[in-house]
């Protein structure tokens, strides 16, 4: 991402909706993990996954990124250790931790197919990785570009991906299905108006905040149950 995107996200992750019911979803299957299992976070970005374990009471845990920025972000607020390097290069042993949360990093990374392979390396044989993803690429739109995505998936093709890598997913959905509409449309009027804002999480204020924060959460509560067709991103829980 760009340095200006890991600034503003480093000022609003804590409170903002996405970043607040995003945490609670991966909270959901990790609330049962023993606490000293050993985690890595990759793509830690401002810090948002090592809040949540911090807060969960994990030990274990450390953060992984492409920039330095994200080191001296996460360490400022007390959030844990953060590596610096590339995953598809990284010096990490084989089989070395329990669960490994990747969200919203995929899309990123230009060879995903080695992103994906080092995952299944570095993971313990039964050990989970929780991924999320961007989907539908209709939805592609400049906040792609500034958050500097090379694509964005669908849940049969991410979930192929996964399985070439010799790797099993145990449950996949589709979530934030209720403003994919919305979004969708936005996107779409922006474009033919050439409305260009910073960043879309910078549309926000505390009323907006509340209402998407509860929208939100009904929303990961019936995506679990009902599996939608479609949504603004997918959820996989993997296993090796």
């Amino acid at each position: 991402m760009q340095d200006q995107v890991y600034a503003a996200e480093s000022k609003i992750e804590q409170e903002h909706w996405w970043f607040v019911v995003r945490r609670k979803l991966v909270k959901f299957y990790l609330k049962n993990r023993d606490k000293n299992s050993s985690i890595l976070d990759i793509g830690s970005g401002s810090g948002s996954n090592l809040r949540l374990l911090r807060e969960m009471g994990f030990i274990n845990y450390q953060g992984f990124d492409l920039s330095d920025l994200a080191q001296k972000f996460c360490e400022e607020k007390g959030l844990g250790k953060v590596i610096v390097g590339d995953i598809c290069n990284s010096s990490i042993a084989d089989s070395s931790y329990d669960i490994i949360l990747a969200t919203d990093v995929l899309e990123h990374i230009e060879d995903e197919k080695k992103a994906i392979e080092e995952i299944r390396r570095i993971l313990k044989p039964q050990g989970l990785a929780i991924i999320t993803v961007p989907c539908f690429m209709s939805l592609w739109s400049d906040h792609d570009e500034t958050l500097m995505h090379k694509r964005r998936y669908r849940i049969k093709e991410i979930s192929a991906k996964i399985v070439n890598a010799e790797m099993k997913v145990v449950e996949s959905y589709y979530f934030n299905f209720f403003l994919f509409i919305p979004i969708f449309l936005f996107r779409k009027i922006s474009k033919i108006f050439g409305f260009k804002p910073k960043s879309e999480t910078s549309i926000n204020n505390q009323a907006i905040n509340l209402l998407l924060k509860l929208l939100f959460s009904f929303d990961i509560f019936l995506a679990r149950k009902i599996k939608f067709p479609f949504g603004v991103s997918a959820f996989l829980l993997v296993t090796k």
